[in-house]
């Protein structure tokens, strides 16, 4: 299993997880101060959450095809998940304001998807818990980055609170590649490059993005999955783009 929580990543909102399940097996846990986003990655699995049995969720078996199914869980509550088939389930969390609101699934009809870029910079998002759907601090997202092609590009960074201009939001990137033998790039760098780390990323790769631009590039032949989890002070997402690399939003 996969595990990131603020402890160990030395922040103070996201959390992560990601629970590989035979058929059978289950995943349980309390939220406590903390609300979740439980996202049925790949696979079909029995889903309760904060009081309510949601029955069979999931349908699709890789990232890659179709939209996800998600449940949302408020904090101060519980979820279980038993797997119908293998499942690879990711746990998304951040703090709870008290865990007010109530546990849903969230269905792909609900989920928004837009086309972003040009070019060899086009990637596919699907928007699982945008800033317009109901959540205390949680932002969560999946992109899709074909082969040959960059994604969260020009270089951006989201981790100065200074709105309505920029926002502070830590940030999770789990990585799939197709066929999963591949690999892509991923830089996480500061103006100050007082961090600045070029990563190599496989099939399953978590990196963490605590502050700075995060570009990720896609290599030829291999497509680009990845899941981000985002959660701050404020829930929104404003960024501010690298400044010698904002001409080519201009072309």
């Amino acid at each position: 299993m996969t595990s990131i929580t603020p402890q160990s990543a030395g922040w103070q909102h996201v959390g992560f997880e990601v629970h590989k399940l035979a058929k059978g097996e289950s995943a349980a846990a309390a939220t406590g101060e903390r609300e979740v986003c439980l996202v049925l990655v790949s696979g079909k699995a029995k889903v309760k959450a904060g009081g309510n049995d949601f029955g069979q969720v999931g349908e699709r078996m890789t990232p890659f095809e179709g939209k996800p199914h998600s449940v949302y869980v408020p904090g101060g509550s519980d979820w279980r998940v038993e797997a119908t088939t293998e499942v690879t389930l990711a746990v998304c969390s951040a703090p709870s304001a008290g865990g007010k609101l109530p546990a849903r699934h969230i269905k792909p009809q609900d989920m928004g998807q837009e086309t972003r870029g040009k070019g060899t910079n086009v990637r596919y998002v699907t928007n699982i818990l945008p800033e317009e759907a109901p959540a205390d601090a949680l932002l969560v997202v999946e992109v899709i980055t074909p082969g040959g092609h960059t994604s969260s590009y020009p270089p951006h960074k989201h981790d100065t609170d200074n709105l309505p201009n920029e926002s502070s939001l830590e940030e999770t990137y789990y990585h799939r590649v197709n066929p999963p033998q591949g690999f892509a790039f991923q830089r996480v760098y500061t103006d100050d490059r007082s961090i600045d780390e070029a990563i190599v990323v496989e099939d399953g790769s978590v990196v963490m993005v605590p502050r700075g631009y995060h570009p990720v590039a896609a290599v030829h032949g291999y497509d680009l999955y990845y899941l981000n989890v985002m959660a701050g002070p404020r829930r929104t997402w404003k960024f501010h783009n690298a400044p010698e690399h904002e001409w080519m939003l201009k072309k």
